[in-house]
């Protein structure tokens, strides 16, 4: 994980056939590099969830060092086979990778008790629609900070809960970038700061960092 960014960079192998891949490049690499050296895996793809540069900073170091591809899609490799889920939102080429059916990398759509910023609409469809949908023991490494599981984040996420219907929407009057608002719904986010659905005055809703909210 970067100290600053608090990004993830993940290697995931393969056993059996050695093989190895690296899914977003954003956090220090070194680790990385050692556990392959330690392994004795062949590298052989770099996975993007999203060109954000906290995600894909050490791209130029994968490349040089391993002569990898860089795949934003479906893959198979040696043993691993991930499958890409649009998950827009974000960022409109977002994908989330599931791997051999055990772990989604979700990026910057859903996290540990928060979700991504960005289009509130296509948030809410990625997650409810797509990673809500995948089996509740499925491991969820995001793009930063803790891992989690669909079904913790299905039973826990305050957003997951309000869109549910299981918590009812926020009425608190707050202030966005000087435009009145109604706080609908308050989570932790991996920065500490919070992340705050909100609903302008004028009927807009958006996603936005704690840290633009002010509250009181």
């Amino acid at each position: 994980m970067h100290p600053g960014w608090l990004s993830n960079a993940y290697l995931v192998a393969d056993e059996p056939s050695e093989t190895a891949v690296f899914v977003d490049s954003g956090a220090p690499l070194q680790p990385l590099h050692e556990a392959v050296d330690m392994h004795g895996f062949t590298v052989t793809h770099l996975l993007t969830t999203h060109a954000d540069p906290d995600h894909v900073a050490g791209d130029a170091e994968l490349r040089e060092r391993y002569g990898l591809e860089v795949v934003k899609g479906p893959l198979e490799t040696g043993g691993l086979r991930f499958e890409a889920l649009p998950t827009p939102g974000h960022k409109d080429d977002h994908l989330t990778f599931v791997c051999n059916a055990e772990a989604a990398f979700t990026g910057d759509v859903l996290f540990k008790d928060a979700v991504g910023g960005g289009n509130l609409a296509q948030i809410r469809d990625s997650v409810m629609n797509v990673l809500m949908k995948l089996p509740p023991e499925m491991r969820v490494l995001p793009g930063h900070t803790d891992e989690t599981t669909i079904g913790r984040e299905w039973e826990e996420n305050p957003f997951v809960r309000v869109w549910r219907g299981m918590e009812p929407e926020g009425s608190e009057r707050v202030r966005v970038a000087g435009r009145e608002a109604t706080l609908v719904v308050w989570s932790p986010d991996y920065d500490g700061k919070g992340k705050a659905w909100v609903r302008f005055d004028d009927g807009e809703d958006a996603i936005v960092g704690g840290s633009r909210v002010e509250r009181g």
